[in-house]
């Protein structure tokens, strides 16, 4: 559980459009909570501002391109894989030409900005995408395909295995997204020697060259007029361009297998327009824009549908506190004790278990005829749990106190009565600082929600050792 982040300061850039050879002007500004990621062009007068969504792509080929109201942000794929990766939830695109720059073909310019400036915490907490079953999916014209598998944190598996002699078989892997700016961010997009004549004649590459992009030659009979031909696409006099090995010119490869770490970076920018980090292990062979987008709406569409289905909690195992344990460090006696055991208990959050029954003193008024919890006592409940989670973190718990200090956006969406198990699962929206503890919770019956709150409390030391 974490949250929010946006940047400290505004980054601009400057550079050309890959597939359009525009000169473009680039900004990123710090946005508010909640905002998402987005892009504006300042170019066009009253330009909509356009989501980073995987529900606006409507291009793969080469690129990932977004488009709405007739307006298109083309290539995000490279400043989407960055945000990702460094963190940056929020933020403004603001840009002067439909096409993000290139730069140097890879993604580390846009992470090395964003390093600079550095990152500031936001309160809003952070959704994830975290499914619990495997979703496979392949694409049937091209045979690629992709896994989703359930895990603790994000890994990106990633083939290439396109039958050609200059590729061959190359695997790249990230398990840790504190290794993307070593590993990820410097490699670059990549292209063979045979497409070239194709992207140039379907209007695409005009602002590629030799400095922000790998050509792999995979042929072994290039003819001069064949050099002469490719320079003028380039933009390039034919002296300027030699055949070095498999590679254009002098750009050596900065590891033997950075074409498939460079299609993992744009695996994991078409991901980033679902909008939320991802939980899980994802094993993809011969990724491509298509690929990944499609996957992504697919994802998108398993969330929507899993957020439907109730909550399941397994009550059958051992608790971690039983109540004789709750009594050890709460001071609540009956009939103000209301957390019965505790299932878990981890560094961000606790469930804990309240079992309703028909013998509860409040039932005689609350209402006789028609017996139904308070929502002030579930309210009651839900901090006890809290109260349990922090006090579980100090020595000596049975020498403090917990108080309330806040609660905020309290919701009641079902209603409790005797005979329901209501299962509290909170989680920290802040780190403890100082006493303070700021926790977002939820109270489930039968798997459905039937409270949510935040609450802020402060934990106090009131009470001395008995001699």
């Amino acid at each position: 559980m974490s949250n929010q982040k946006t940047l400290r300061n505004s980054i601009d850039f400057e550079g050309v459009g890959l597939h359009t050879g525009n000169k473009v002007k680039m900004t990123l500004e710090p946005a508010k909570e909640n905002f998402g990621i987005k892009f504006q062009r300042i170019d066009l007068e009253n330009s909509p501002i356009i989501p980073a969504s995987i529900d606006l792509v409507n291009e793969t080929q080469r690129s990932t391109t977004l488009e709405k109201d007739g307006i298109k942000i083309i290539t995000v794929e490279h400043i989407m894989s960055a945000l990702y990766a460094m963190g940056v939830n929020n933020v403004l695109v603001k840009i002067n030409n439909p096409e993000i720059p290139i730069l140097d073909g890879s993604s580390r310019f846009f992470v090395e900005e964003i390093q600079k400036v550095g990152l500031k915490n936001q309160t809003a907490p952070l959704n994830y995408v975290k499914l619990n079953k495997p979703i496979h999916y392949v694409d049937k014209e091209t045979g690629s395909e992709i896994l989703f598998v359930p895990a603790n944190n994000f890994i990106l598996s990633v083939l290439l295995d396109y039958e050609n002699p200059v590729l061959g078989t190359q695997y790249a892997e990230i398990r840790n997204l504190d290794n993307y700016s070593k590993e990820i961010a410097n490699c670059k997009t990549f292209v063979l020697l045979t497409e070239l004549e194709k992207l140039s004649q379907a209007n695409l590459i005009k602002g590629g060259d030799l400095h922000n992009a790998i050509v792999l030659v995979d042929r072994s009979d290039i003819k001069d007029e064949e050099i002469r031909n490719l320079a003028h696409l380039l933009g390039k006099d034919a002296t300027d361009i030699k055949v070095n090995g498999n590679i254009l010119n002098n750009c050596e490869l900065q590891f033997h297998n950075e074409p498939a770490r460079h299609k993992l970076l744009d695996v994991i920018g078409d991901l980033a327009l679902i909008g939320m980090p991802i939980v899980g292990h994802i094993i993809t062979k011969k990724p491509g824009h298509k690929l990944n987008t499609s996957f992504a709406k697919i994802l998108k569409k398993a969330m929507k549908e899993q957020e439907k289905e109730p909550r399941y909690f397994d009550l059958t195992k051992k608790p971690l506190y039983d109540i004789v344990d709750i009594e050890k460090m709460l001071p609540h006696r009956y009939p103000f004790l209301l957390i019965d055991k505790v299932m878990e208990i981890n560094e961000n959050g606790i469930i804990g278990v309240k079992n309703v029954t028909m013998n509860e003193n409040y039932f005689m008024g609350h209402f006789p005829s028609n017996p139904v919890m308070p929502g002030v006592l579930q309210i009651e409940a839900m901090a006890q749990a809290g109260g349990i989670f922090s006090l579980s973190k100090v020595e000596d718990p049975h020498l403090y106190s917990t108080y309330f200090m806040k609660i905020d956006n309290v919701k009641f969406k079902k209603k409790v009565i005797p005979g329901d198990t209501l299962v509290f699962e909170l989680n920290l929206i802040t780190p403890i600082r100082r006493g303070l503890v700021h926790m977002r919770g939820k109270g489930y019956v039968n798997g459905e929600v039937c409270i949510e709150a935040e609450m802020l409390a402060s934990v106090v030391k009131d009470r001395e050792e008995k001699k």
